[in-house]
This record gives C-alpha cells, sequence and structure tokens, in this order.
C-alpha cells in the first residue's frame, strides 16, 4: 500500500471541463478535447467530462441533420478514441450520432484507444428556447442495444453502467441536460443500480437564475441518490443568436459541493475534485430504505448492463483535491456555522422543556465547575426556563469544590450563576472525600500525595452522589454536562459519576462545538453584557477535571490526547464507518499545515496547531483502544439525551449500538498501515 495515494484510500479524481466550441467543426472541438484531457490525465484524473454535444457545439440546430458535419463527427470520435490511447481518464464527450432512421444526442465513453459504450439523451426538450425534437430522437426507450461506429458494435443505451475493475466503487452513468430536470431522472435507476458517479453533459444556456437552479438540482440528485455528480456546461462559442451561454461546471457529493469552476470563462477550464467512493458505499450500506428503493424499481433497474474496463490509477502522491474540514463537526464557513450553531443549542433547549414538561415541572439540579462543559449545561437550563415561562431560581445550580479545585474556575462558576439569577450554592466535597479515602484505606489519608484513579473517582463520585440525593431533597433531576467526546473516550466516572444523570443535554455535543455553541451564544446576546463576559473567560479556561492537587494544572488534553484529533476520528468512525488508515490519511491533510485551509470564525490564534502523521497516528491509536475496546459499557448505560449533530450519537437506542466486550484488534492491525 502506497500509503498516500488517493486511489488506495478510495477516492477518485474526477473532472467537468468546459472551454471553447467551435460551432460545426467536429475536428477543431475534438483536438480541444484531447487537449483538456491530457491535463486531466497530468492530474490523475479518472473521469473527465465534456459539455453536451461538445464536438459540434450545442446550438447548431438544422446543421445536426447535415451530412458532411455528421460524417466528420465520426471523423472527430475517431480522433479522440485514438488522442486516448495513452491517457488516464475516461472521457465522456458529447456527440450528435446517427442510429437506425435517427440523429442522437449521444455521450461516448472514450478510455485508453477505444470506445467503451454510448449514452443517447433521454428526454430532448420542446418548450420555450428549446427545440431539439427537431432534430433529435429520445432516447428513454433505447435500452439493451447496440449502436455502430467505426465498423464495430458498440453497447449503446440509457442502461449502461461503466464500472472501474480495479478502483472498488467507481461505477458511472451518463445523463445528458434535460434528462437532469424532469421527475424521474435516468441517474435515480442508475443510481440505484450501482452508478456511484453520475455524469451529467449539459448545453443549457444561461439566463436569470438558471445557475442556482442547476445547482439545486445537481446537489439534489447527488443527496437523494448518495452518488457524486458531475456536471459540466457549455460556454463561449456558443451561438449567440438567441442565447448566451455560462460554462457552469461543478462536482457535488452527496449533498456537498467539492468544486466548481468560474463561470463565463474565456477558455479551458475545469472543476476537478476526489470522490469520496468510500464514503458512498457507507452511506448506501447505513441507508436501508436506499436499496429498499431499489427493490421496488428492480424491473427497470434489475437489467442494466455493466461494461467493465481497467483504470490502471497512478499510485503516486497527488495531493487531496477536495476540502477536508479540520473540525467535521464546526464548519468553518461563518454563516453555516452560525446556522449550525442556533440550530444546535435549540436542539438542547426545545429537548430539555419537553423533558421538564413531561414529568411534571421538577427543578433543574446542575453541578457548575466552570468549565465549559457545565457552563454550557447551565445556559441551555437557562434558556428552557425562559421557554417555559419559569423562573431561572427553579435552577438549583451547585459549585463542588474538591482538592484540586482552583480559584479562577470556582470564582467563574459562582459569576455565572449570579448573572443567570439561579439558585445558587456551594458544598465543599473535601470533608467527605477525606472521609471515605480514611476508611477505605486509602495512602492520602494518611497524608501520602497519592493521586490515583481511585483518589480522583471518590472525588467525581461524590459530586454526583451530592446532586442526585440534592434533587430526592428538593424536588429535582440531575442535569448532566459531559458531552459526545468524553462518551467516545470513556473520559468520564460510571455509575455515581459524570457518566450517569436524570437527563444529559450535552451528550450529543462534541467538545470542539460545545466552544463555538458558547461563542454564539454570547455574540447573539442570548444572556446580558455581563453573563456575556462571564462566558468569555470560561472559554479562556484551560479544559481541566481538577481532581489532582499541584502548583500545574492538570490539562486534560496533555493526558489524553488533543480533542481537535479525537473529534475528527469520532466523526470519521461514527458517520462514515472509515478505517483508521483512512481517517490518519484524512487527518494529515487537514491537519499538517496549520496556514493552510479555514479555521472556524472566533478561533483563538494560538490554539491554531498542527499535527504530524506520528502524532495523528498515535492519538489514532489510543482513540481505537479506548472507543472500541474499553468504553462501550459506560455507554450502553447512558442517559436519555438529544441527538444534535448528524455526525450522529453514540445512544445505545440510537445511532451506536455495539457489544462492551468488543475488541479494537482489527482497527489496530489497519493502523500498522500507516507509515512511521
Amino acid at each position: 500500500m502506497n500509503f498516500w495515494s488517493i486511489y488506495e484510500h478510495g477516492f477518485a479524481r474526477v473532472a467537468a471541463c468546459t472551454g471553447h466550441t467551435v460551432i460545426a467543426d467536429p475536428l477543431a472541438n475534438a483536438e480541444a478535447v484531447l487537449r483538456q484531457a491530457r491535463r486531466c490525465a497530468e492530474d490523475g484524473a479518472a473521469v473527465a467530462v465534456f459539455p453536451e454535444l461538445g464536438l459540434t457545439g450545442y446550438s447548431i440546430e438544422d446543421l445536426l441533420l447535415q451530412d458532411a458535419l455528421l460524417d466528420q463527427v465520426e471523423e472527430a470520435v475517431a480522433t479522440v478514441v485514438a488522442g486516448s490511447a495513452d491517457l488516464l481518464p475516461v472521457l465522456v464527450v458529447g456527440a450528435p450520432l446517427r442510429h437506425r432512421n435517427r440523429i442522437y444526442n449521444c455521450a461516448v465513453f472514450v478510455h485508453r484507444g477505444r470506445i467503451l459504450g454510448v449514452a443517447p439523451k433521454s428526454y430532448p426538450p420542446n418548450y420555450r428556447e428549446f427545440y431539439e425534437r427537431r432534430q433529435i430522437a429520445s432516447g428513454d426507450d433505447e435500452r439493451g442495444g447496440t449502436i455502430r461506429i467505426g465498423g464495430e458494435n458498440l453497447p449503446f443505451g440509457t442502461d449502461l453502467l461503466f464500472e472501474a475493475e480495479d478502483v472498488p466503487g467507481l461505477v458511472l452513468h451518463a445523463e445528458i441536460c434535460e434528462d437532469m430536470w424532469v421527475p424521474v431522472p435516468p441517474s435515480a435507476e442508475a443510481a440505484l443500480a450501482g452508478a456511484t458517479v453520475l455524469v451529467n453533459l449539459s448545453g443549457s444556456p444561461i439566463t436569470v437564475g438558471r445557475a442556482e437552479d442547476r445547482k439545486l438540482l445537481c446537489r439534489s440528485a447527488s443527496q437523494r441518490c448518495l452518488a457524486a455528480y458531475v456536471y459540466a456546461a457549455a460556454g463561449l462559442g456558443e451561438s449567440s443568436t438567441d442565447l448566451s451561454w455560462d460554462g457552469q461546471t461543478m462536482i457535488y457529493e452527496n449533498g456537498a459541493l467539492l468544486a466548481e469552476s468560474d463561470r463565463f470563462p474565456l477558455g479551458d477550464q475545469y472543476a476537478v475534485a476526489d470522490v469520496d467512493l468510500d464514503l458512498l458505499r457507507q452511506e448506501r450500506a447505513r441507508m436501508g430504505s436506499f436499496d429498499d428503493n431499489r427493490r421496488t424499481h428492480a424491473a427497470r433497474t434489475g437489467d442494466f448492463r455493466t461494461v467493465a474496463f481497467r483504470l490502471d490509477p497512478p499510485a503516486a502522491d497527488l495531493g487531496l483535491r477536495r476540502r477536508v474540514e479540520r473540525f467535521p463537526f464546526v464548519p468553518a464557513d461563518p454563516q453555516r456555522l452560525a446556522l449550525d450553531c442556533y440550530e444546535a443549542y435549540n436542539i438542547q433547549v426545545a429537548a430539555l422543556q419537553q423533558r421538564l414538561a413531561a414529568i411534571g415541572g421538577p427543578k433543574v439540579v446542575i453541578g457548575v465547575s466552570g468549565g465549559l462543559d457545565s457552563t454550557h449545561a447551565l445556559i441551555v437550563a437557562a434558556r428552557a426556563m425562559d421557554r417555559a415561562g419559569r423562573p431561572r431560581s427553579d435552577i438549583l445550580a451547585f459549585t463542588l469544590p474538591g482538592f484540586a479545585t482552583g480559584e479562577h474556575t470556582k470564582g467563574n462558576a459562582h459569576r455565572l450563576m449570579n448573572s443567570l439569577g439561579v439558585t445558587a450554592a456551594e458544598l465543599d466535597i473535601t470533608p467527605t472525600a477525606r472521609l471515605m479515602l480514611k476508611e477505605m484505606g486509602h495512602p492520602f489519608a494518611a497524608d501520602e500525595p497519592v493521586y490515583d484513579i481511585t483518589f480522583e473517582n471518590v472525588q467525581a463520585g461524590l459530586r454526583t452522589d451530592y446532586l442526585f440525593r440534592l434533587a430526592n431533597q428538593r424536588g429535582g433531576i440531575v442535569l448532566g454536562t459531559g458531552d459526545l467526546s468524553e462518551l467516545a473516550l470513556g473520559w468520564c466516572t460510571y455509575g455515581v459519576g459524570d457518566q450517569m444523570s436524570h437527563y444529559n443535554v450535552n451528550s450529543g455535543v462534541p467538545k470542539t462545538l460545545i466552544q463555538h455553541l458558547i461563542r454564539w451564544v454570547i455574540s447573539s446576546e442570548q444572556f446580558d453584557a455581563e453573563t456575556g463576559e462571564t462566558l468569555a473567560a470560561i472559554l479562556d479556561t484551560e479544559i481541566s477535571p481538577e481532581l489532582v492537587p499541584g502548583e500545574e494544572l492538570q490539562s486534560t488534553e496533555s493526558k489524553i490526547g488533543p480533542y481537535a484529533l479525537h473529534d475528527f476520528t469520532l466523526y470519521q468512525v461514527l458517520r462514515h464507518g472509515f478505517r483508521p488508515s483512512k481517517i490518519a490519511f484524512l487527518a494529515w491533510h487537514a491537519w499538517h499545515d496549520r496556514e493552510a485551509g479555514a479555521w472556524p470564525p472566533g478561533f483563538p490564534e494560538g490554539d491554531r496547531k498542527a499535527y504530524d502523521l506520528a502524532e495523528i497516528r498515535h492519538w489514532l491509536e489510543y482513540f481505537c483502544r479506548r472507543f472500541f475496546a474499553f468504553a462501550q459499557f459506560k455507554r450502553s448505560a447512558m442517559p436519555n439525551g438529544p441527538k444534535v449533530s448528524a455526525g450522529g450519537s453514540l445512544s445505545p437506542r440510537g445511532d451506536w449500538r455495539a457489544p462492551s466486550d468488543s475488541s479494537a484488534k482489527a482497527w489496530l492491525r489497519d493502523l500498522a498501515r500507516i507509515p512511521d
């Protein structure tokens, strides 16, 4: 395995090409196709898609019925075929071809000196500015047939899939322009039949607003079909008699825009991106209704024909042509992040409000440490009380200092409780903890500085024990504060500890998102200025359990690793089921250069770190050992709480169900594929 090769990790590079069309000059257009094809080959692309009727121009109307032109189209196709002999990509080229008694608007699949097959346009439009049926036959009923080109009978029809034998998951299907606009497009059936990369050769003249319509349709098709959608439209050179052309190209994958080119280009232009075939396969495997839909339409999807070919992809390091978010749970786009934070916060608030109403409106008992998680849970509870029309004094908030609690965090906890107007109190757990340690015969009771797991868990357990008993006493429920990242790693004290509560609003929120939720609460002025200032001070505090006494602050991340990397891994495991070697490949591209790519808005400059492959591999191994072989028993008994992120949750009643006595060996063996 070449760890640095995209093709080894389930990616395929695809390109959507456009350029200057020469009206009714097929040989000139064939040379233009080959010029761009050579560039795509140099880039390591597996597929290159060109516009509709690209060998003649889309806008030539009745010239499509001229034998002199159609003869030259066949010569141009032969030129492209010959010129492709030493090129890597499958070229999908638009051409008008004679078949039986009609002319068909076709996508010709060419690879390494041969034509793989030909797909006709299903639905030529005949409305508004379009008059295609005057020259072009409908291909919607063309299935199972052949077409004769260059003395050879070749597969012809809308039922063709083109599958790379040596690139698992790379299965191509073409539809042409208007085919995308009908209620049941050919690509939908093709996806059910197994196509993963849907290509669209488009003429599509531009009018105001049409570019956004195309994007909507491409995005929708890619998401509904759990596929990649590669779109290439005609540009400069098409006739301006009554229309204009913008040369729009774009590549979508499962609803996400991977790449697009500038519109109205003067010359050759293309969008290129690395499509994640593993991701598409995983999505289809998880979404059982996708295959149920295939069974419903088996009469149509069951008779698709597959044309196999060998791509022989390069094993070299081609880089990675797709954006990889450093924080998959936290988009770097400011507008997207603001919307995500709005939704996440209100999901939590609405869930807590509903739970309180359903069980008779008890008070809320919460432990507030001055750290991120309890801070966020508290401001969620405060807003839930506001929405329910209840006083915030119905929130009974306790700070429970132990042996290592710092004055800074405790002070922030008190300031936050006071500014929010909740019922606040302090309950020092150290006397009870000393008594328990003494009765257990722990060395700390004899003044020995033994700060082991027992020492830490006595404190964590007592805090939770007090909160549950206080809830009993005062008619409340204990609100959990532990987050999704801690549940993934098992970084919580089981049973009578922070793993347990009556309801946990943070169980679906990863650590890396919580700080941005708090920033959003501040910036959107959900609370008054004093509360905002306190929240900002809490954001600047090091993440620490504050359980071990000493001059140096006990840092969680120095012990268990960066939450940034753990959340990156968690997303890929939980959402996509990726193997560790692929996660490491993606993490390296996301994290090896702190100057590359965008950071989420408001992310502190001093916290912008980079990680090399050795660090990524080390913490990935740590994650695999804890997630797969240790922490499940804590998750299997976790309390109720709302799912927040599309990345998933760890509830045994929802996204994640796994045995508590599993092994991590399969994942650790795959880790060995990562180079030292």
